[in-house]
């Protein structure tokens, strides 16, 4: 993922920053906790593709 992409890119639902996680191609909002995908090196900034942070997941 391209780091200048990172800068720019905000939560869709709270305008917070977000973590990407190389390792699950994810970005990760924790004040939402919510985890966007990342496919094919495209986030995929929708509500409805995010997934929920299970309470263990920080």
């Amino acid at each position: 993922m391209d780091p200048r992409l990172l800068e720019i890119l905000v939560c869709p639902l709270c305008k917070g920053p977000l973590d990407y996680r190389k390792p699950q191609a994810e970005l990760v909002c924790k004040t939402c906790r919510l985890a966007y995908p990342v496919k094919d090196d495209i986030p995929v900034m929708l509500e409805d593709e995010a997934r929920q942070l299970a309470p263990t997941e920080e």
